[in-house]
């Protein structure tokens, strides 16, 4: 079972919060704050991450293996929940909700990675912007993944030029600690190819943010969401980019918030 943070205790059905790729269950303080009074609030680290053991640099690894983790927390919950996440988070949310459509209350997720749709939607430009993969020093180069040139590559593609350069050397470790499951995660996500027909099964109310200067495919999957959920809204948040979760976390938690307490 997968380590969680537990906190509040409201009346209203949990919300499970799923962090992005290189982070923890930590980046949820802000939203945490705002929903505990009402909600509670199960923060899971994902494998690899947090207060779990790390992922063996030598084991295999699918993004499924994350869903599955995700699914025991919920599922022990003993009740749909509302399910947040952010990045990868968001696509082990958005594959959750389609996988157990009946485990879940609302959903709510910000630029997920649920990159297959831009295949099945023949995205041309979407596809064009996703970071380089093949060859030597690509994006799914097994020699250097989860190195410092990987993680380069990795935060400027979704920050802009020289984001990974600008961070604290403190947050530059931290990531390299989880570097090599980070890589995997992505070399899973960018082989699947699960086509929007297969997400119409989410019933469920869903919010669906991203950044106004999010990367083109990210706005381009939510984009493709919102026409094959059957009950999503969408939200582009100003002046944000990809980690608006972190950057704007009181107006992403106001937007959650606002979304839980309409569909509980």
């Amino acid at each position: 079972m997968l380590h969680a943070r537990d906190t509040g205790g409201g009346s209203g059905h949990p919300a499970v919060l799923v962090h992005a790729s290189g982070m923890s269950s930590r980046q949820w303080r802000t939203l945490t704050m705002r929903l505990a009074p009402r909600f509670r609030v199960v923060a899971p680290d994902l494998l690899g991450y947090g207060d779990n053991p790390p992922w063996p640099a030598d084991a295999p690894f699918s993004f499924l293996d994350d869903v599955a983790a995700l699914a025991e927390v919920v599922e022990g919950l003993g009740q749909p929940v509302h399910l947040v996440g952010h990045s990868y988070g968001g696509l082990i949310a958005v594959t959750h909700a389609r996988l157990r459509p009946r485990t879940i209350r609302s959903l709510c997720v910000y630029d997920p990675v649920a990159m297959g749709i831009l295949h099945d939607a023949h995205d041309a430009a979407a596809l064009a912007d996703l970071p380089r993969g093949e060859g030597e020093g690509g994006f799914l180069d097994d020699r250097i993944g989860g190195s410092g040139p990987w993680w380069k590559m990795f935060v400027d593609y979704w920050n802009g030029p020289d984001a990974w350069l600008a961070l604290p050397e403190v947050a530059r470790a931290g990531f390299l600690r989880v570097g090599r499951k980070a890589f995997l995660e992505v070399r899973s996500l960018l082989a699947d190819r699960t086509p929007r027909a297969a997400y119409r099964v989410i019933a469920a109310p869903a919010l669906l943010m991203t950044g106004a200067t999010s990367p083109l495919a990210a706005q381009r999957v939510i984009a493709h969401l919102g026409e094959a959920l059957p009950a999503a809204h969408a939200e582009v948040i100003d002046g944000a980019g990809h980690m608006g979760p972190l950057t704007h976390a009181d107006v992403v938690a106001g937007l959650v918030e606002a979304h839980l307490v309409r569909h509980d």
